[in-house]
């Protein structure tokens, strides 16, 4: 599928690159399986580019309004799980 990826024109373009790299595997994780420290490593480069709360709530929210993927159940998933795997299916 193609979807809008949430952006901030005050990104480099490298920060653009790794945030559509992180939604791109929420996307996976509903359509098949991400392993589970991929998803980790890029959440946590999701979160020094966007390391406000409320910022980061409001573009897992863009994003699920584009694509009907919340990214916040698969971060969760991910971090509470045991599994090298994740899916969302």
């Amino acid at each position: 599928m193609n979807y809008a990826y949430p952006m901030d024109e005050t990104w480099s373009t490298q920060e653009i690159i790794d945030v559509v790299n992180f939604f791109s595997l929420i996307e996976q994780a509903y359509e098949k399986k991400v392993r589970r420290t991929d998803l980790l490593h890029l959440y946590r480069r999701f979160k020094e580019i966007v390391p406000s709360k409320s910022r980061e709530k409001q573009l897992f929210e863009e994003f699920k309004r584009s694509s009907g993927y919340s990214s916040y159940h698969v971060v969760k998933k991910a971090r509470e799980s045991e599994e090298a795997l994740i899916s969302m299916t």
